[in-house]
Order: structure tokens, then sequence, then C-alpha cells
């Protein structure tokens, strides 16, 4: 199974007119404190505030009138649940979203606001996937996953094509990695349109599970990751996206939490705009000089700005 950039082109067309253009931000501060342009597409500003919603319409969309009617399953940190609820809502149907008992509550909130059934497991002793399985077996739903599934992966590469279809061509791409699902999808639709394009992931120091299996040549499996950036808190990769990031990802960098929260200061301060920290993670590794050596045309995905006020202010304060 894999995913080709017609796929994401496809899911572009299927997506337009539901789905944000979201706009993308240029800071001469930044520019000048890395040493490169730098072009931030900002899916914070994507509805329910990520680019998750993407691939869950593109996913939802394509489900007969039959599973439509039966209705939807998802599990979630927080992002996908919103994703999957808002899908279901467009769709006339219902979503029934399985999310971790520690979830920040405004994610917990903005999903049942967008009137799905929410159901609560223990994220450090529960397998979610089994659990989530079994939730959607048990009610007969359609389980849309948060990135092991081809149309959602196709979705997310939507970001990526509006990047280079609005500003040219890129040297270098970096990408917030969890589950993979993101930069699977952005790096399929960059090096199919940009095949000298380097596609770089980020991930928290405590979650790097995708940068310790493509050095090991095989997904590994680590504690669950105990992080700020709670988007990214994946304890293994995906096996369809691992498959594809093996082949189309050129490098994984590390940032700190520390690291996070003054990227997420600085966007605050300098670009008017608001990062979850997971969202953050390729702006820090800018920040911190991670990427050596940096190309001179930088794009930078920004995943998502789901985060209250209250720890919004604890992580930047």
């Amino acid at each position: 199974m894999t995913v080709t950039l017609n796929d994401v082109q496809d899911a572009a067309a299927r997506i337009e007119g539901v789905a944000h253009r979201t706009p993308v931000l240029r800071s001469r501060t930044l520019d000048a404190l890395v040493g490169a342009e730098v072009h931030v597409k900002c899916e914070n500003l994507q509805r329910i505030g990520a680019f998750k919603f993407r691939g869950a319409y593109n996913a939802a969309s394509r489900l007969s009138p039959e599973q439509v009617a039966r209705g939807i399953a998802a599990y979630s940190s927080g992002n996908h649940a919103q994703a999957v609820a808002l899908a279901a809502r467009e769709l006339g149907t219902t979503a029934v979203i399985l999310m971790p008992e520690d979830t920040p509550r405004s994610k917990v909130e903005a999903t049942l606001g967008y009137g799905a059934e929410v159901v609560t497991y223990d994220r450090y002793t529960g397998d979610r996937v089994a659990i989530g399985e079994a939730l959607a077996a048990d009610r007969g739903l359609t389980l849309i996953p948060p990135y092991e599934h081809p149309h959602v992966i196709a979705g997310q590469g939507t970001a990526a094509l509006e990047l280079i279809e609005e500003v040219g061509d890129l040297d270098a791409l970096v990408v917030p990695v969890g589950g993979g699902g993101l930069i699977a999808g952005s790096a399929t639709a960059a090096k199919g349109l940009l095949p000298g394009i380097s596609v770089i992931g980020v991930e928290p120091e405590q979650g790097d599970d995708t940068k310790r299996s493509l050095e090991a040549g095989r997904r590994v499996s680590i504690p669950v990751p105990r992080t700020i950036a709670d988007g990214q808190a994946a304890d293994i990769p995906g096996e369809l996206t691992f498959s594809l990031n093996q082949k189309l990802v050129d490098d994984i960098v590390l940032v700190s939490d520390d690291e996070i929260r003054d990227a997420m200061r600085f966007a605050f301060e300098r670009m008017k705009t608001v990062m979850e920290p997971s969202g953050a993670t390729p702006l820090a590794a800018l920040l911190a000089g991670r990427i050596e050596p940096l190309p001179r045309r930088v794009g930078v995905i920004v995943s998502g700005g789901n985060i209250d006020a209250r720890r919004f202010a604890e992580l930047i304060g």
C-alpha cells in the first residue's frame, strides 16, 4: 500500500471549499535569526485548529452511504478527535471518539462541541488501537485512524501541496512528527513536485520513536513519551507511515521542551500567532539551530494551535 502525488492532488480537490486554504506567514526577524528565507504554513488556522481536518474529511467523505449512516469512530489525543467529529457533522452522521484521560480539557470540550461522544482510557496502561478497534466493532462504526490510512495521509499532504503552489520552489520542508501521517503526506507531495527537496521531521526529545526507527531500519517502540508536545506523544510509528517515511524523509531532528516553549513565545510575540507545543516544534528546530546546514528557502508546517489560554500562559510565562 502506498500514497502518491496523484492521491494528494485528488484529496485537495475533495476538500476544496470544506477545509481552509491556510495562510503562509513570513517574518523578517525569523529570517535574520536563522539565516534563511522561511515560509510558515499556518495549519493552526485550519478548521478545528489543526491540519488533521484535511485527512479526516478526505477519508470520511469516501465512505459508503451505509457506513455514513452507521457512524464513525476514532482514537486521538485531541486534534484528530476534533477533526473526525467535525467531518462527521459535515456529513450528517455521528462520531464516537476514544481519548486519553489526560487530554487537555480544551480539546475534549471542542470534540464534544462538534457533537461527538467521548470515551476515555489511560494512555499509559491501555492500548488505544485495540480499545478503539473493539469500540468500533462493538458499535458497528467505521474506524478512521489518526495516521494509518492512505486517505488520511493523502489529505494531510494537501498542506504541503498548497504551500509549494503558493511560494514555489523550496530547498527544505520542516514538519512535526507524531504518528508520521503529516510528514508522510507532506513528503509525498513535496518530493512529487520538487524531487530535490529535503524533508526534515522534528520530534520532541522524549518522543523520538520515528528517529530511532529510521536509524534502526525497523519500527522501534519507546515508553509513552512525557512531553509538553502531547500531539507527538506516539510510542511507535505506524506501519504504513513508517514505510513511506523510510523512502521519503531525509532526517529527523529533536527539540527539548524548553526549546518548544521558546518557539511558542517567539511565535506569539514576533509573529502574532498561537502555536500549540506540537505545532511549534519545527520553529523550535530552526531557532535552536538543529538543522545544519540550513538551506536558503525553507518551508515550515505549523501543525496546530489547539491550546487553552491558561495552559499557554503556563508554558510561555
